[in-house]
């Protein structure tokens, strides 16, 4: 019989390296891609029988974007990526992580983010695909931040990319007119600063069934259902964006050490601009908060709507370079994410 090891022989045990990274990350660069069309609220009243101006007082769309038929969430993700990388400075070669979001993958494997990794040339990057819906976005920004900052990546990529258009019912009036395709994507790196403040996530499994799939792929194949597509519970949403998520922002805020009127940007999910609106006030965000209202003219497009909005903002207000923006992502799930950034 074989005596157990002693203290003494478990202290010759060899050491183990456990890496360590920078003490701090940030967002160095955006890069968008929107779907080729830009659909008017005209063309989809018919099979809801309803109207642009309905649309516009509920919902604050006037057009959405929605790619060709040929186009894909890869496609777009992919287009993203490689525009955020280009205006990073990080030569693609250096990115060993890429994160992407989404719900829309046409295969259920490969990932996404594989495919997307070779494709902008950050090949043989770690690649992985999230699966968190509108909160998607948030949550890339959160293990990449982790990822680095413990030394497990140099560089990452993270993309929110969707192309809704494919699960989409026509004459179903709960969400068919919300939704957009396209994909927004970020580089994240190393930092001298703190560019990204710590994310405040969760989820709530109870209410799964207010936003998701109405069948499943199984029930396709056997005949038993339709093809599977995104529908909702409106005002179950609405009352639980507005009042719980606020919740969230606020936390948001106070763990990143950050008043409403530190920001120079609030960016939150594009899921309908009067959630946007009463969001806004119950943060009493002032005047000189800049809030991302992309859905306009791209629409809900769930995981790539939080870098889709800020890629215009950027674009169009320049001067938010070097400040901070608060964003928050939602749906569902129900999951959550939402973490301050100091804009590139």
């Amino acid at each position: 019989m074989t005596d157990a090891p002693t203290n003494a022989a478990r202290t010759r045990r060899p050491t183990l390296t456990q890496p360590t990274g920078p003490a701090h990350t940030r967002i160095y660069a955006y890069g968008a891609a929107r779907g080729e069309n830009a659909v008017p609220n005209d063309d989809l009243v018919g099979p809801i029988d309803s109207s642009d101006e309905w649309i516009r007082q509920r919902t604050g769309i006037v057009t959405r974007s929605r790619a060709d038929k040929q186009t894909t969430a890869i496609d777009l993700a992919a287009d993203a990526a490689a525009e955020a990388i280009a205006r990073s400075g990080v030569d693609a070669s250096q990115v060993d992580a890429v994160i992407v979001a989404t719900i829309s993958n046409p295969k259920q494997t490969p990932s996404v983010s594989a495919i997307v990794a070779d494709r902008v040339g950050a090949n043989p990057a770690a690649a992985y695909d999230v699966n968190a819906a509108c909160a998607g976005f948030a949550y890339g920004v959160a293990q990449a931040d982790a990822l680095i900052r413990a030394g497990a990546a140099h560089y990452a990529v993270v993309v929110g990319t969707e192309k809704l258009s494919d699960i989409v019912d026509p004459t179903d009036r709960s969400i068919s007119f919300l939704l957009g395709d396209g994909a927004g994507a970020v580089v994240i790196g190393p930092s001298d600063f703190p560019g990204i403040g710590p994310t405040v996530w969760g989820s709530d499994g109870s209410k799964a069934d207010a936003v998701g799939m109405n069948h499943t792929l199984v029930d396709f194949r056997d005949g038993e259902a339709p093809w599977p597509t995104l529908r909702q519970e409106g005002p179950t949403v609405f009352r639980w964006a507005v009042w719980e998520m606020v919740k969230v922002a606020r936390q948001a805020l106070e763990e990143a050490g950050v008043q409403p009127e530190d920001l120079a940007a609030f960016v939150p999910h594009q899921a309908n601009m009067r959630i946007i609106d009463e969001f806004a006030k119950q943060l009493k965000l002032p005047d000189t908060v800049v809030i991302g209202r992309d859905i306009e003219t791209t629409g809900n497009t769930s995981a790539a709507s939080i870098p889709l909005a800020t890629h215009r903002l950027l674009a169009e207000h320049p001067e938010l370079s070097g400040g901070l923006a608060l964003q928050i992502g939602f749906g569902a799930g129900l999951v959550f994410g939402a973490q301050v950034v100091v804009l590139p």
